[in-house]
C-alpha cells in the first residue's frame, strides 16, 4: 500500500511540474507576442503627426479581396528562315483572370492567398509590411496560357497562313512565373501615411503627399520546351525558355487626398531605372527542318487532322545549352492608385497597380506589363 501511494504521490508531482513547465512557456510565448505586438503598435505611430495620421484602436485587419489581373509577356526576335529573313513576335496575353481570397494582418503586417476563379489558370501569394515611412510588398504569381498571339512575318508564308498563326492555340501551354517584391521610403511619413491607402492599419486623417523612393525586384521564367511546341522554338532561333532578374531604383512621388471623414484617394507615380538585368536564355534544336523535306509536310491532299497527327507525332526538341547575358541599363514605370472608404471597424479599399518591365539581348527583346485590381472588403478586429 505504501508502495502504490508512493507511486500516485510521485506520478501527481512530475504531472504538476509538467503542467507548470507547459503553463511557464506558454507564458513566455503570450509575453514574447504582447512585446511584438507592442513594439508594431509603438512603430505604427513612431514620429507621425497625429493630427495627420491615426491608429486604430483595433490592431488586427481580416480582409477579404477579390482580384483581377493580367500579364502580358512580349519577345521579339529577328533571324533567318531557309535563307529568308522573317521576325517572330508572340505575346502571352492572359485574358483578365479572376481571384478571391484572404488577407490578414496585424498593423501593417501581413499574408494573404488569393487563388483562380475564372481566366487563367493560376494563383497569387503575397507578403506585406507597411510602417509609418515604409512600404513592402512581395507578388508571386504563377500562371499558363495556351493562346498567345503568335505574328510571324515571312515572304515563305501567305497571308492566309499568317492568320493562321495569329490564332494559334497549343497543346502543351506556356508556363509563366512572376515574383515582383518592392520597397518603399517615405520622406514625409510625419504626414503621409502609405499603409493608409493600400492595407488600412492606420487612417490618414488629413490630406499629404510625398516624395518616395523606391526599389524592386522582378524574377520572370518563361519555359514552353516540349516538343509539342518545337515549331514555335524554331522560329524563336532555338529560344525555348527564359529567365529574368532585374533589379530596379526610383523616385516618384504620392499623394493622400482626404475629401471627406473616412474617404481616402492616393495616387502613387514613379519611373524606375533598372540597373541590374540580367538574362538566362535555354536554347534548343528541332526537327523541323527535317520533317519539311518530307513529301508529306507538303502533301495538299492529306487533311488538317491527320498533318497535325503526324507533325506534332515526329516533332522533338533537344537541349543544347544555356547562356546568361547581361542586357544593361532599362528604364521602367510602376503606377498605383487607390481608393478607401473607412466607417466604424469596417472599411471598402479597391487599389490598381501597374507595372513595366523591358529587357533586351541581341535581336531577341520584350517586355513584361503586370496590373491588377484589388476590391476588399476588412474589419478589424
Amino acid at each position: 500500500m505504501a508502495q502504490v501511494t508512493k507511486t500516485i504521490f510521485i506520478s501527481v508531482v512530475f504531472l504538476c511540474l509538467n503542467f507548470c513547465g507547459q503553463t511557464m512557456a506558454q507564458g513566455k510565448l503570450v509575453s514574447l507576442v504582447n512585446k511584438v505586438g507592442t513594439l508594431l503598435d509603438s512603430m505604427a505611430v513612431k514620429g507621425v503627426d497625429r493630427s495627420y495620421i491615426g491608429a486604430p484602436e483595433k490592431p488586427w485587419q481580416v480582409i477579404l479581396r477579390g482580384n483581377v489581373s493580367q500579364t502580358i509577356v512580349s519577345m521579339k526576335s529577328q533571324g533567318d528562315m531557309a535563307g529568308e529573313e522573317y521576325s517572330a513576335n508572340p505575346h502571352l496575353k492572359t485574358t483578365p483572370s479572376q481571384y478571391v481570397g484572404l488577407w490578414a494582418g496585424y498593423r501593417g503586417y501581413g499574408l494573404g492567398y488569393t487563388f483562380n476563379v475564372g481566366g487563367d489558370k493560376g494563383s497569387y501569394f503575397t507578403i506585406g509590411a507597411t510602417g509609418g515611412s515604409y512600404g513592402i510588398n512581395v507578388r508571386i504569381h504563377s500562371f499558363e496560357n495556351s493562346t498567345p498571339n503568335f505574328n510571324l512575318n515571312s515572304s515563305l508564308i501567305s497571308e492566309e497562313d499568317l492568320d493562321t498563326w495569329q490564332e494559334v492555340k497549343l497543346i502543351d501551354p506556356i508556363h509563366v512565373k512572376t515574383i515582383i517584391a518592392d520597397g518603399y521610403y517615405m520622406f514625409n511619413g510625419k504626414k503621409f501615411s502609405y499603409a493608409a491607402a493600400y492595407d488600412q492599419s492606420v487612417i490618414q486623417k488629413r490630406s499629404a503627399g510625398s516624395l518616395m523612393a523606391g526599389l524592386m525586384y522582378n524574377y520572370t521564367d518563361i519555359d514552353y520546351a516540349s516538343d509539342l511546341n518545337g515549331d514555335i522554338i524554331y522560329a524563336m532561333e532555338g529560344l525555348g525558355r527564359m529567365k529574368l532578374w532585374q533589379g530596379s531604383v526610383g523616385v516618384g512621388y504620392a499623394y493622400n487626398w482626404v475629401p471627406a471623414r473616412g474617404l481616402l484617394i492616393n495616387i502613387l507615380a514613379m519611373p524606375m531605372l533598372t540597373f541590374v538585368n540580367k538574362l538566362k536564355a535555354y536554347a534548343y534544336e528541332t526537327n523541323v527542318e527535317t520533317l519539311m523535306e518530307a513529301p508529306i509536310f507538303w502533301d495538299p491532299d492529306i487533311s488538317n487532322e491527320d498533318w497535325d497527327k503526324w507533325f506534332y507525332g515526329n516533332l522533338h526538341i533537344t537541349p543544347i545549352g544555356d547562356k546568361t547575358f547581361n542586357s544593361g541599363l532599362s528604364i521602367g514605370f510602376d503606377a498605383r492608385m487607390s481608393l478607401t472608404y473607412s466607417f466604424g471597424r469596417c472599411f471598402l479599399n479597391a487599389y490598381g497597380q501597374f507595372n513595366n518591365i523591358r529587357y533586351h539581348h541581341n535581336s531577341t527583346k520584350g517586355y513584361l506589363n503586370d496590373w491588377f485590381i484589388n476590391t476588399s472588403f476588412g474589419v478589424r478586429l
